[in-house]
């Protein structure tokens, strides 16, 4: 076989096993969104006659309305201050050297490693032991550690395709660090913040395996309700609450992409 259509036929096969793997990893997505429409109370698929009334009921269900509460909560809080504390450790790691550099990094980036359940439940017994009970600052305190490597990946990246010749001419004009910082490097690094906010928002709303170990019935986010709700009920609210999920979620990393770049900012792409 000629070595061109060799290179051709590998590239198709190469194309087809991605479109494979794509429709593999979206086909629960769409299966899930088709029973979302069922019109009977139990979960079937294909859905023999189509309606909204899920839907109504998933915004209707107290839990769930609290669930989204608490949720909002928790992620203003946590991508907040992750983002605030993500982006100081972020600037000190491209700035400076230090002793003990690398172990700082990997401390910092642990919790990609770490198994959720297992950071939920530590922060339960540190909890148990300084006599807190699971209230919101527990709760915003674990998701601060889960989100913060995200945060401090995207501000990183902000910071090594900026161009350090502004800070430079601004200080050689007279304007001191501080000045430097607010005027010149935190509005060219403003895609990399909200970046890594929307990210750390992103995952701390979505968080369930570290948040079922932390919450209490009062604190319970909305994948905790939605834990607590299946296992006593198998209806397509579940599913209706799913894709408003998706579409949610869809449309801000579609709001990222489109106003912030998120090519530049993930490294994905050269800075031009």
């Amino acid at each position: 076989m000629p070595c061109s259509a060799y290179q051709r036929l590998l590239g198709f096969a190469g194309k087809f096993a991605v479109v494979l793997i794509l429709g593999f990893l979206i086909l629960p997505a769409v299966v899930v969104t088709i029973a979302a429409f069922n019109d009977k109370a139990i979960l079937s698929f294909p859905p023999q006659a189509w309606s909204w009334r899920w839907f109504a009921k998933a915004i209707a269900y107290q839990d769930f309305r609290d669930g989204f509460r608490n949720g909002l909560v928790v992620t203003a809080w946590s991508s907040s201050l992750a983002l605030v504390i993500g982006a100081m450790f972020a600037f000190a790691l491209h700035r400076y050297t230090f002793r003990f550099k690398k172990v700082l990094e990997a401390i910092l980036v642990s919790p990609l490693v770490i198994p959720h359940f297992t950071v939920g439940l530590g922060f339960l017994i540190l909890a148990a032991q300084i006599g807190w009970n699971r209230g919101f600052a527990v709760v915003i305190a674990c998701h601060v550690v889960l989100v913060l490597p995200f945060v401090l990946r995207s501000v990183y990246v902000s910071l090594r395709n900026l161009d350090q010749s502004y800070e430079r001419a601004a200080a050689s004009l007279g304007a001191s660090p501080l000045r430097v910082l607010l005027t010149i490097t935190l509005p060219l690094l403003v895609p990399g913040l909200v970046s890594g906010w929307l990210f750390a928002a992103m995952l701390s709303f979505n968080e369930f395996t570290a948040s079922l170990f932390v919450t209490s019935q009062r604190t319970q986010t909305l994948p905790v309700a939605m834990y607590n709700y299946v296992r006593e009920f198998a209806d397509p609210s579940m599913a209706a609450l799913s894709v408003m999920y998706i579409v949610a979620t869809a449309a801000l990393i579609v709001f990222a992409n489109a106003f912030l770049g998120l090519g530049k900012v993930l490294n994905i792409e050269q800075s031009r």
